[in-house]
């Protein structure tokens, strides 16, 4: 007779399966990077043979090298992503100036934004608390939350950006004057390879949770169709790092 596994017991065993099949998609996806290398620099090859197409026929191939050099780095990328998010992350948290990290990441944003005519504004709480902090890969991160918001203003718009601090967290607010997120959109937009964007790999902000939670804090979304959306992400702050 086989004895049931505690609760405890079950847990680990569910949070090994997982590690195992992680590391099993991310060699799968290694492997594949290497054939789709080769894939790749043959057909940047044939389009240097093909960059004076002078017959008809010549001119179709370029066109069909160009959908395939396109493809083939949509690929890439899909495969970039999908490494990052299935990624077992050993976070190296350490105390950190929160607004510091937003300052600089901000900072290097900015000429992104300015060519999307993107106006950030910043209402950085300078009373607030340090927090444990892996500096990489919340700006890997606050850089997904960022993108967003600038796609989300096709035509450009405002982004505020703000912290605060209440009891034992401190929280960063992402306000946009964007599109909008519809109600569906809303319920699917943290599972993975969900998206409404062509072309987009639906792991951005999947990826995003998964940080901010591997951190202790949580993200909460609001929006308003044609009004704009709000992301919200509280971090905890130890009472030890907040004097």
């Amino acid at each position: 007779m086989t004895t049931p596994l505690s609760t405890d017991d079950a847990y680990e065993r569910l949070i090994a399966q997982y590690a195992e099949m992680a590391q099993l998609a991310g060699a799968l996806a290694h492997e594949i990077k290497n054939p789709l290398s080769t894939i790749r620099l043959n057909m940047e090859l044939l389009a240097e043979d093909l960059a004076e197409a002078q017959t008809p026929a010549q001119r179709r191939a370029a066109k069909r090298i160009d959908v395939m050099q396109r493809e083939c780095q949509r690929l890439q990328d899909l495969l970039d992503d999908f490494l990052n998010f299935a990624k077992i992350r050993r976070l190296h948290r350490q105390p950190t100036d929160l607004n510091a990290e937003i300052n600089e990441t901000l900072d290097f944003f900015a000429p992104e934004a300015e060519a999307a005519h993107v106006e950030i504004v910043r209402y950085l709480d300078p009373d607030l608390p340090r927090v444990m902090l892996d500096a990489e890969s919340f700006r890997s991160a606050l850089i997904n939350l960022l993108l967003n918001a600038k796609q989300a203003m096709p035509k450009g718009g405002q982004l505020v950006v703000r912290t605060t601090s209440a009891g034992d967290y401190v929280t960063l607010h992402l306000i946009d004057t964007g599109v909008g997120i519809d109600d569906n959109t809303a319920a699917h937009m943290f599972e993975a390879f969900y998206s409404t964007k062509p072309g987009g790999s639906g792991l951005g902000l999947p990826t995003t949770l998964k940080i901010i939670e591997a951190h202790g804090g949580r993200v909460n979304v609001q929006s308003q169709v044609g009004r704009g959306t709000q992301f919200t992400i509280e971090l905890p702050a130890p009472p030890r790092l907040s004097g």
